[in-house]
């Protein structure tokens, strides 16, 4: 079977993260790719992609001197079925998050949409509180929700097939769609992330990334202060003020440090915490990739990345104040020593992108074969 013609279509590249990442990787899968996406900002997307296809909202964006793309999401539908995809394609392979596969109305071609997660802010009250920041914010979100749900249910029956980035968020499509939907987990740059025998790990447990409600920094630093163990957090966000006020001297605050200050703390923590639900999770498996175990709270994405007694351990999930005791009692049992650098490092190997490549690729054969 001959190589696929292959567009993609992607939400946003209002900034570049995990799922942009993914985008890039579509693109060495199938190096002909088209890639389109209603918003484009030039510091959202780099190498491997080149030249992205974009809408007038792209240039709305501009003019309002990008300093959100947030007014502009309910146009997005609109922009996503007005793409240029009817010609030339054999399959359209979609990124979504909450909008874009509205793009299956675009084409005739077979559509299947790598689901990074049905728009949680839209399905989940409870998420969308605390992410909402203020009740004008809480009455934005809702209303946006809406229009999320209904865009996501009357696009996915037309879906060829679905994968989702994880197991959980394969549950969340059963859940939010009704439908079923095969599970490739998306790409770590585990080779930007290596163990180094020469240092010596020390006494304190790391939180790394985006300091935002819904990673739940706040568990770990409550969890520190109640076992009495040293916290480094290493990120940046809106959520920071809010986390210093709640932090004890037991925490330190690095910000948004850069790559290398990243990988030696990486190196040096006992563990790295997980307190969040996350729909797969970037940041465990590039600690593991350093030989660093993971304290996870045991749902979302973590199911598919930490092997207890193998890689790390779980924390029961439930409510605020039990996650708080069981992270608090895990970090004064923990020792990284029980724990074989080695086989952590092996098990991160897995979620290569290498590994994404051949997977994504195999998927996508086997679809457009039935």
């Amino acid at each position: 079977m001959s190589e696929p013609r292959v567009a993609v279509v992607h939400e946003r590249f209002t900034e570049f993260g995990g799922s942009e990442a993914v985008v890039g990787e579509f693109v060495e899968t199938w190096p002909d790719t088209q890639v389109f996406a209603p918003i484009v900002d030039p510091a959202g997307v780099r190498p491997p992609l080149a030249t992205v296809h974009d809408t007038w909202l792209s240039r709305a964006h501009a003019a309002t001197g990008r300093r959100s793309h947030a007014p502009l999401l309910p146009f997005v539908p609109r922009a996503l079925r007005g793409l240029p995809l009817r010609d030339g394609y054999d399959v359209i392979l979609i990124s979504h998050h909450a909008f874009a596969t509205q793009a299956v109305f675009a084409t005739d071609a077979p559509a299947i949409a790598y689901v990074h997660s049905p728009a949680r802010w839209a399905w989940d009250p409870e998420f969308r509180a605390r992410e909402a920041g203020g009740r004008a914010g809480q009455l934005a979100l809702t209303a946006l929700g809406r229009l999320a749900r209904h865009a996501e249910l009357r696009a996915a029956p037309h879906l060829t097939h679905i994968i989702a980035n994880s197991r959980a968020v394969a549950d969340r499509v059963r859940d939010c769609w009704g439908l079923s939907a095969s599970v490739v987990n998306p790409p770590v740059r585990i080779d930007r992330f290596t163990p180094d025998p020469t240092v010596e790990r020390e006494d304190f447990f790391l939180c790394a990334g985006r300091l935002v409600p819904y990673k739940r920094p706040d568990v770990a630093i409550l969890a520190a202060r109640k076992a009495g163990c040293r916290l480094v957090i290493l990120g940046d966000g809106r959520f920071r003020p809010q986390l210093e006020a709640l932090a004890g001297p037991e925490t330190t605050f690095l910000g948004g440090a850069p790559h290398d200050v990243l990988l030696d703390m990486y190196r040096r923590c006992q563990a790295l915490l997980m307190p969040g639900v996350e729909d797969f999770g970037i940041v465990p498996v590039e600690a593991m990739a350093c030989g660093t175990p993971v304290l996870a709270v045991g749902t979302g994405g973590s199911l598919d990345t930490v092997r207890p007694g193998v890689t790390g351990e779980y924390v029961d999930h439930g409510p605020d104040a039990a996650v708080v005791d069981g992270f608090a009692k895990a970090m004064r049992a923990f020792a990284s020593t029980a724990y074989d650098p080695g086989v952590i490092r092996a098990h991160a190997v897995t979620f290569s992108p290498d590994a994404f490549r051949i997977r994504i690729a195999e998927t996508v054969t086997e679809v457009l074969s039935r």
